[in-house]
This record gives C-alpha cells, structure tokens and sequence, in this order.
C-alpha cells in the first residue's frame, strides 16, 4: 500500500467516524498509537472534518452575531492547530528522508508533501459529502445529475492528486527532489506582528 492510499483510507475512516455523531463537540477516539503517523493523519481529517461543519454553522443567516464571533474565533484556533499539523507531517517526511542526497539535478517542488496530504484530507470530506448529496431522496433529480457529475471529478481529482503525491515521494527517496519546510509565519496571530493587537500593548 502506497501512502497517499494509506491516507486515503484512515482519511476515510476518520471522515466516517466523526458522522457517526455528526457534532463538533463530541469526543471521537483515535484509534491509532500516538507518536505513530497514522495517529497524526487520523487527527488531522478530524480537525478538517469539525472546521467543514463549523463553516456549515457560521454561514447560517440567522445566527446570533455573539454567536457568531465566537464560532468565528473557534474556526481561526482550528486553523493555526490544522497549520501545525501540516508541518508536523512535513517534519516527519523530512526526518525520514534526511539520509538522502539530493542529485545534482534535484529540483524542489511547489508545495511540500504534507500540503499536498491536506488536500488529500480535505478531498475526503468533499467526497463524503458529495455522496450524500447523490443519495438525498427529498432532492430533485436534476440536483442528483449535478451533484453525480462533481463527484465524479472529484473523485478523478482524488486519484490524481493521491498519484502525484506517492510520485513527490519516490522522487524525494531517489534525490530528484528535495524538500524544505517553511514555517508558516502568520502575522495575524502573533501580537507581536498584528498591528491591532500590538498597537493595544
């Protein structure tokens, strides 16, 4: 098993796992050993799966503001906790390559391996998502062709991109490629680089 396929698959059961309770205040279970990289791909689809549905939630036109801005500043802390569990998978893949040399021709890539995984993750859940549209009895069959037709792009898509992911990591094995990690360096979280949360220093 390839590891975009290993992803796909605890993609998936995470995904099914959250919809079993289908709240994104319950307490789902890992099933997977912490410090294991299949422990952090399972969390990280489940934090992709609560922020879905609290964008559903946020986007209800007759939410209470207050309501609202608390459900707005909860999506910003699942955000910063998604971004650094994309470079903490980025970590992983470049402590296990690290013993590789890139060739005198390796080239770097446009986005790392675990940017490419969040898509994959995120990939899961429009998947998921579609296929329910597909099987709605109360909607139109109109509705059912439209949607039917979508998921079969993204399912296209999902075997594209799960392709170009294993092919990023044999290239990155074999030193035709190489990696690099960039912190993401979020001004609008740091009071020290946000100029309305320093200016009320």
């Amino acid at each position: 098993m390839t590891f975009a396929e290993k992803s796909n698959r605890i993609f998936r059961q995470a995904t099914e796992a959250y919809h079993e309770f289908d709240n994104v205040d319950a307490v789902i279970e890992n099933p997977y050993a912490e410090g294991d990289i299949d422990h952090v791909l399972f969390a990280k689809n489940m934090v992709d799966a609560v922020q879905w549905h609290l964008e559903d939630i946020i986007r209800d036109p007759e939410i209470d503001p207050v309501a609202a801005l608390a459900l707005k500043r909860r999506i910003d802390r699942s955000n910063q906790v998604r971004t650094d569990m994309v470079e903490e998978l980025d970590s992983y893949f470049r402590d296990l390559y690290a013993s590789v040399s890139p060739l005198p021709s390796a080239t770097i890539n446009t986005e790392s391996p675990a940017w490419a995984l969040d898509r994959l993750s995120i990939l899961a859940l429009k998947i998921y998502h579609m296929e329910r549209e597909v099987e709605r009895t109360d909607a139109t069959p109109e509705h059912i062709a439209r949607c039917q037709a979508k998921l079969n792009v993204l399912l296209e898509q999902r075997t594209d991109l799960s392709a170009a992911i294993d092919t990023l990591l044999d290239d990155i094995a074999a030193g035709r490629k190489f990696m690099k990690v960039y912190r993401q360096m979020k001004m609008y979280n740091d009071a020290d680089t946000n100029p309305i949360l320093y200016a009320k220093k």
